[in-house]
């Protein structure tokens, strides 16, 4: 099931016709086994010191891409440049590129295997599937899958049936090396053939197993141009769970936050399935606005973005989702 979007200039056309006392009512019609170096010890490692190049950005122009949903979690399309602001490290920027097109993208699909999903299991599959089903003929994606260990079970491909086929015959079991996995599936998107990126993690959230740590993690996404999208089936009463289980949910959601991405929370099984359609149909319908950066200079700092709406009179309060930043190249 696809949710509902709104169309601006529908929603202004009526807002012009109704009087101010009944706004309130206008209608609307309408986001392998770790492969490479092996990681060494906590104890060890320092997350700078990453075995692997990491991703960086030619910023010439940076790009943000952008979801708007309005008060009932609803899609708002049909809205223009001049709807925008952004600012960079607090000074506004002029946007020099926008577009609301649908274009092809590399997904990877972080898929929980681990043994607290076994009565999820079959619902999470599903979920897959119709997450698979919204896919345009360009797109790319794939598979990481994970418990004890983050394994990618298919690299990069166009054929749905085939990732759907590897998903089929695995079985849920073992501990939860979720950030292992979020590693493995950055460092895959390096040969990805599409300039928009998005990891879509399905898990009941939390950690017990990996050898890469939060911090290593967050440093890896701010050097990945990559929206981190999750259905979270979270256990969060399971008093059984460890602290870094329970935190879980916390972690993805800051870290989807960070990148202009969302966490979708599962309260019943059943909707899983429409939760990946809604997921699929967001992406496919976000705004990309660039501008140039304030600093050009090849610093590898951290670099902070905030992007304002400008909305139509006449609508309610709107949402916007973006990234909240982009770590700069160096040379």
């Amino acid at each position: 099931m696809q949710p509902l979007r709104i169309n601006v200039k529908t929603a202004v056309f009526w807002s012009c016709l109704l009087s101010l006392a009944v706004c309130a009512l206008l209608p609307f019609a309408a986001v392998a086994q770790i492969t490479g170096p092996e990681p060494p010890t906590r104890s060890s490692r320092e997350p700078a010191q990453n075995p692997s190049k990491p991703i960086q950005l030619d910023v010439s122009l940076v790009l943000v891409n952008m979801t708007v949903t309005d008060p009932n979690d609803r899609l708002v399309t049909g809205l223009e440049k001049e709807n925008f602001r952004v600012f960079e490290d607090g000074r506004e920027r002029e946007i020099v590129a926008f577009s609301s097109e649908d274009i092809p993208i590399s997904i990877g699909v972080i898929f929980d295997m681990s043994g607290s999903m076994s009565d999820k299991i079959g619902r999470a599959r599903q979920a897959a599937v119709q997450f698979l089903r919204t896919a345009n003929p360009r797109d790319e994606f794939f598979m990481v899958s994970f418990n004890d260990r983050a394994e990618l079970t298919s690299r990069f491909t166009r054929s749905v049936e085939e990732l759907q086929n590897r998903m089929m015959f695995t079985a849920a079991k073992g501990q939860t090396a979720l950030l292992d996995a979020i590693y493995l599936g950055l460092s895959q998107m390096r040969s990805a053939s599409n300039g928009k990126r998005a990891l879509l993690i399905i898990s009941d959230g939390g950690d017990n197993h990996s050898r890469y740590n939060e911090r290593d993690i967050r440093n890896f996404m701010k050097e990945a141009d990559c929206q981190l999208y999750v259905m979270g089936v979270f256990d969060i009463d399971d008093m059984q769970r460890t602290d870094e289980e329970r935190y879980g949910p916390t972690l993805l959601s800051e870290l989807a936050e960070m990148t202009g991405g969302r966490v979708f929370p599962v309260s019943n099984l059943n909707d899983l399935p429409d939760i990946a359609s809604k997921i699929g149909v967001e992406l496919r319908n976000q705004y990309v606005l660039g501008y140039k950066p304030s600093d050009a200079k090849r610093s590898g700092a951290w670099r902070k973005i905030k992007v304002k709406l400008v909305p139509p009179k006449g609508l309610p309060p709107l949402t916007v989702y973006a990234k909240t930043g982009y770590r700069a190249p160096t040379d």
